[in-house]
């Protein structure tokens, strides 16, 4: 059972991480309302360096956390089906749970509902397998 509400609970991520990455690397979904913005960030540059602009840090921040969360939704789909001892090790546990509260802070104070919706699911098939593995 554990096995199958931790594979459901990586799905979510895998999933909104695939989605948030084509947004952002062949849609305009990302882009502002405010053309005057998207412009103004095409024409500056951080304090740390001028060889980006604040567009192409937004890009590329928002790939990169696209594929983080798919690679956390992909290892630990991987995990559940073929490495199921790894599923019990308390580490592996603390650091899923742990990065999936993060998340869950992150989508409320910053994110919208949907993705708020995805970590929730997310959040109870891992904790709910959580206390299946702990029952047993």
């Amino acid at each position: 059972m554990e096995t199958y509400l931790w594979m459901a609970g990586s799905l979510p991520l895998l999933i909104l991480g695939s989605i948030h990455l084509f947004y952002t690397l062949f849609t305009n979904k990302f882009s502002t309302r405010n053309p005057n913005l998207e412009a103004e960030m095409k024409a500056s540059s951080p304090l740390l360096t001028k060889e980006i602009s604040m567009w192409s840090a937004w890009v590329g921040f928002n790939a990169s956390h696209s594929s983080g969360v798919m690679y956390i939704g992909v290892v630990n789909f991987l995990v559940a089906a073929f490495q199921l001892p790894l599923l019990y090790h308390p580490i592996f546990i603390v650091l899923n749970l742990s990065t999936v509260v993060f998340y869950l802070w992150l989508a409320k104070k910053y994110w919208f509902s949907t993705p708020l919706k995805g970590v929730i699911i997310s959040l109870v098939f891992f904790v709910a397998a959580t206390i299946v593995m702990l029952v047993r």
